[in-house]
C-alpha cells in the first residue's frame, strides 16, 4: 500500500511521476489518457444509450426491447422489397405496353427482358428444352437458326402464346400422315424414301423409287428440294438438325407412324408482358431471325 503523502518519484528518462506501484523493477507512469481518448469515450457511451433507446437491443423475458421506431430487419427486408417489386412493376407495365421491336430497341427494357425471360425459361421451359436450351430428341434446340414455325420476334412470340397442337384455336397444327400405320406406303416403299430423305439431309440427291415417293407424297408439304413450308409447319429435310433422329431406322419410324409434340399454350398461363420476356430471351439464345427466310425448319 503506497502512502499517498509519500512525495512521488520521478522516473529519471521521461521526468513523469510514478504511480508507486512497482513490478519485478517496472515502475508504472502516472501518464492520464489523451483528453481525445476520453471525449471519444464519452461520445460513444452517449450513443450507445442513444442506440438502446431508438432501436431494439435489451433481451427481455417476452423478447427484447423494441426501440422508440420499432425498426426490425424484417421490417426493412420488406420495404426494400416492396421497393424491387415497385420498380419491377413499373417496368412490367411498360414492356406489356411496348411491341416487341421497341423493347429491343431501348437498352433497359431489353437487360430487364432477358434477365426475366432467362428466370421464366428456368421455371417454365427447361423440364423440355433442357436448362441451356439445347433440347433433346422430340423437343427443339432453341440455340441453333432452325426453325419450323419461324424465329422472327413476332413468330416466337406467336408460338409461345399459342403454342403447337395445344388445342387453341390460334395454335400452330400440323399433321403428317401416318403411311405406314394406315396404309398409304407399304415398308419397301418406306425404306425408299427414308434412304432419299437421308440422302437429302448428306447433299446426295440421287434418283430412284425413293425420290419418286418423295415428289409423289411428301414435296407438296416439304418442298421439291425439302427445304420445308413453315407456313404447313413442315420441316426443313436438307440440313443435319433432327428432332427424332437423323438415322434411316428413325426416318423409317416417323414415316410409318409420326410422333407430333406438343407444346402448351402459355397465354392462360403467363401473362403478356412475360410471354415478351420469354420471347426476347429465346431470340436472344443465338437463332433468332431478323426477318423470316423463304423456307426452313427443324426436323
Amino acid at each position: 500500500m503506497v502512502d499517498p503523502k509519500t512525495p512521488k518519484e520521478k522516473d529519471h528518462i521521461s521526468g513523469v511521476e510514478t504511480t508507486g506501484h512497482e513490478w519485478d523493477g517496472l515502475k508504472e507512469l502516472n501518464n492520464p489518457a489523451p483528453r481525445w481518448w476520453l471525449w471519444l469515450l464519452y461520445v460513444t457511451i452517449i450513443w450507445a444509450i442513444g442506440y438502446w433507446v431508438v432501436y431494439p437491443a435489451w433481451p427481455t423475458l417476452s423478447g427484447n426491447t423494441k426501440g422508440s421506431k420499432g425498426w426490425t430487419q424484417y421490417k426493412k427486408l420488406a420495404e426494400e422489397q416492396g421497393e424491387i417489386l415497385e420498380l419491377r412493376g413499373k417496368m412490367a407495365d411498360r414492356i406489356k405496353q411496348s411491341s416487341l421491336d421497341d423493347i429491343v430497341k431501348d437498352s433497359q427494357m431489353y437487360q430487364f427482358a432477358i434477365a426475366g425471360g432467362r428466370t421464366m425459361f428456368r421455371e417454365n421451359c427447361a423440364a423440355c428444352h433442357g436448362t441451356g436450351a439445347e433440347g433433346r430428341s422430340g423437343y427443339p434446340n432453341l440455340n441453333d437458326d432452325d426453325w419450323i414455325w419461324g424465329g422472327t420476334l413476332n413468330d416466337i412470340y406467336t408460338t409461345l402464346k399459342y403454342g403447337v397442337r395445344s388445342g387453341h384455336e390460334q395454335a400452330h397444327n400440323s399433321m403428317m400422315p401416318a403411311f405406314g400405320a394406315d396404309g398409304i406406303l407399304n415398308q419397301e416403299d418406306i425404306a425408299a424414301v427414308s434412304d432419299f430423305v437421308v440422302g437429302l439431309a448428306s447433299g446426295v440427291t440421287a434418283q430412284g423409287r425413293g425420290a419418286e415417293i418423295y415428289q409423289q407424297n411428301c414435296a407438296s408439304c416439304h418442298g421439291e428440294k425439302g427445304k420445308g413450308n413453315r407456313e404447313m409447319g413442315a420441316p426443313n429435310l436438307t440440313d443435319a438438325i433432327w428432332l427424332y433422329g437423323s438415322r434411316k431406322q428413325d426416318v423409317m419410324a416417323q414415316v410409318t407412324k409420326p410422333r407430333h409434340g406438343v407444346m402448351p399454350t402459355w397465354e392462360a398461363r403467363l401473362p403478356d408482358e412475360t410471354i415478351k420476356q420469354l420471347t426476347i430471351y429465346v431470340h436472344s439464345l443465338g437463332g433468332g431471325e431478323a426477318k423470316a427466310p423463304a423456307s426452313g425448319g427443324q426436323q
